[in-house]
């Protein structure tokens, strides 16, 4: 299909999905569709679904490209296990590599599963509120990356009473994005309503980066003064 066809079936769960973001990812080595001799892009249905892998990883993980680029290897190659919940890939052929879960959110033992680690220890992280869960007591996918983190510092000696302070940090800028966002997603009328929660979330996703690249560069500086 050419590229509009490829948008047509993107836009269904990514309402926002634009021909620039399409080259981005194709910049980004996500993607490479066939080139007919005139130059012009056909998209195949492998193409489509690397391009929903990659928008669904960075949407529901935050991974950076770099990342999803790696995981894509990993599934080209056939060594990688499921990458991403709500991420699926399939090849030219129209196997079905990695599937996307019902919901999108994990129980406690998925969690501990995916982590690599107890029950127990997931259990411990929720009731020190470095993990939470919604009303049906599951969690979102994003919480692994959480636990598996914690288990890292936890080597450095880091117990969860410290990491409740990066907790409160992440909570504060939170609310500093739900409130430059809200104006977007509260759109309910004219032409770009159907797409304001869609443009919403993907603001909210780069205001994350940006903050956490931020805080990043903060570390580094405080660190390159220790010295």
């Amino acid at each position: 299909m050419n590229i509009s066809g490829a948008l047509s079936v993107l836009k269904r769960e990514f309402p926002a999905i634009s021909v620039s973001k399409v080259r981005f990812l194709e910049d980004q080595g996500l993607v490479s569709p066939h080139r007919t001799p005139s130059g012009y892009r056909r998209y195949s249905l492998a193409d489509v679904e690397r391009l929903r892998f990659a928008l669904a990883a960075q949407r529901d993980s935050f991974l950076p490209w770099k990342v999803i680029r790696e995981r894509l290897t990993e599934l080209d190659a056939g060594g990688a296990e499921l990458p991403a919940p709500g991420a699926r890939v399939v090849t030219e052929d129209g196997e079905l590599l990695a599937a996307p879960s019902a919901s999108g959110r994990l129980t406690t033992d998925q969690v501990a599963e995916q982590a690599g680690c107890s029950v127990e220890r997931v259990v411990a992280l929720a009731g020190a509120g470095l993990i939470i869960a919604d009303a049906s007591r599951k969690f979102p996918a994003g919480v692994v990356a959480i636990v598996r983190l914690a288990d890292e510092l936890a080597e450095y000696g880091i117990d969860d009473r410290h990491l409740r302070t990066l907790r409160s940090a992440a909570d504060r800028q939170l609310d500093l994005v739900e409130q430059i966002v809200a104006p977007v997603r509260s759109q309910r009328t004219g032409p770009s309503a159907s797409g304001s929660r869609a443009k919403a979330h993907t603001m909210a996703a780069d205001l994350a980066r940006s903050l956490t690249a931020l805080h990043t560069a903060l570390l580094k500086s405080g660190i390159d003064r220790l010295e």
